[in-house]
């Protein structure tokens, strides 16, 4: 008889150590209910507190009551909305930039781009510790791969400068969203000048954080608008919403929406969505959750600097802590879950063999009783 396969055994079983959960939360606030109990939570990318601001609410609610929860199509079929071209509008406006184009996700918008954008005669240069959508649009598309170093300028360089046919692109993340560093956006843009090449950087976790205003990493390089720069980002970190946009002249944005198959073939984001982020923006641009956000990351690293916590120390949010093996990250992690406050323990493949950390993550929404409390709960399960 022919053989029959059985879809249970069609995976290899993944090691405890590395298996993945769905921890089933509730929210509220800077508190995430999990398996009952309640814990301050220093995971989020809700960077501002904003996924849970009252005005922010209000306008997806009045958006939802205006035009129904669903898009019911598409963009380019009936699914597009006002709301969408306003945010495309002001955000491009308030970025420096020609043109927006809002998409689904900041996956669907990182593997739509790079697809959009190169062919068989592409060479692509990608930082090695890119978002896992970034490695996957590189891989998907028609383009040849050629990794660098991470932050490695000078092996970008050398690169670069061995590949004298075909179109050029840099592409990396702004903000390393499993470490906190941060690329040289005034760098990469002067070696794409210099090679002729296209820079793509995906500042998801700048925005609203770092740079002039929150502008992000690209504004804070005086490198908004140019020509040879497509800048991505989301609304789901500090906007804290959902769904994401892509940054360019007038004619690249154009381009893409001609060819950017995660947008075209993709239903539009319900109504309430650009509605929220509308809403977000002006709460960032108006500046005071980007101060209080760095009064309490300047509040956390002077604490753990006391301490002595083994913190991968960043200027953004994101502070992890290095714990090494896959086993010591689990305990830690449980260990601080007992002391009332929720990190997850981050481990191969999202980041390379033998950093497993906690990734802490710092919110405007914190008060200094609970990142005091945090500081001296993580000196007490790090030791």
């Amino acid at each position: 008889m022919p053989r029959m396969f059985d879809s249970r055994n069609w995976f290899e079983p993944v090691p405890e150590t590395r298996r993945r959960c769905l921890p089933n939360c509730l929210h509220d606030g800077v508190y995430l209910e999990v398996g009952g109990k309640r814990l301050i939570n220093f995971g989020s990318n809700d960077y501002l507190g904003l996924s849970m601001h009252p005005e922010v609410c209000r306008a997806a609610a009045e958006a939802i009551e205006r035009n129904g929860f669903g898009s019911g199509a598409s963009r380019l079929i009936s699914g597009d909305c006002p709301d969408l071209h306003q945010l495309e509008n002001e955000l491009a406006t308030w970025k420096g930039y020609e043109a927006t184009l809002v998409v689904g996700s900041g996956m669907l918008a990182n593997i739509g781009l790079i697809d959009a954008l190169a062919d068989r005669h592409t060479h692509l240069f990608c930082d090695r510790l890119n978002h896992a959508s970034l490695v996957d649009g590189a891989r998907l598309s028609r383009g040849r791969v050629h990794r660098f170093g991470h932050l490695d300028l000078a092996g970008l360089e050398a690169g670069l400068s061995k590949q004298s046919s075909g179109r050029r692109i840099i592409v990396s993340d702004g903000v390393f969203s499993m470490g906190g560093d941060t690329a040289d956006a005034s760098a990469l843009l002067e070696l794409a000048e210099t090679y002729d090449a296209l820079l793509v950087i995906d500042d998801a976790h700048g925005i609203g954080v770092i740079g002039p205003q929150g502008r992000g990493l690209v504004a804070e390089g005086r490198a908004c608008g140019h020509t040879s720069i497509i800048e991505v980002g989301t609304f789901g970190k500090a906007l804290g919403g959902y769904g994401a946009y892509i940054l360019g002249t007038k004619e690249m944005i154009e381009g893409l929406r001609q060819r950017l198959r995660t947008m075209i073939y993709s239903t539009a984001l319900p109504p309430a969505m650009p509605a929220a982020a509308l809403a977000a923006l002006h709460l960032v641009q108006e500046g005071k959750l980007l101060i209080r956000l760095h009064e309490n990351l300047e509040c956390f690293l002077s604490l753990a600097q006391a301490r002595g916590l083994r913190l991968l120390a960043s200027r953004t949010p994101i502070q992890p802590m290095l714990i090494g093996g896959d086993d010591a990250a689990l305990r830690v992690s449980r260990d601080l879950r007992e002391e009332g406050f929720f990190a997850p323990p981050i481990r191969p493949p999202t980041v390379p063999e033998g950093t497993a950390r906690l990734r802490i993550t710092i919110s405007a929404a914190h008060d200094e009783e609970q990142i005091t409390s945090l500081a001296e709960a993580l000196a007490k399960v790090q030791s």
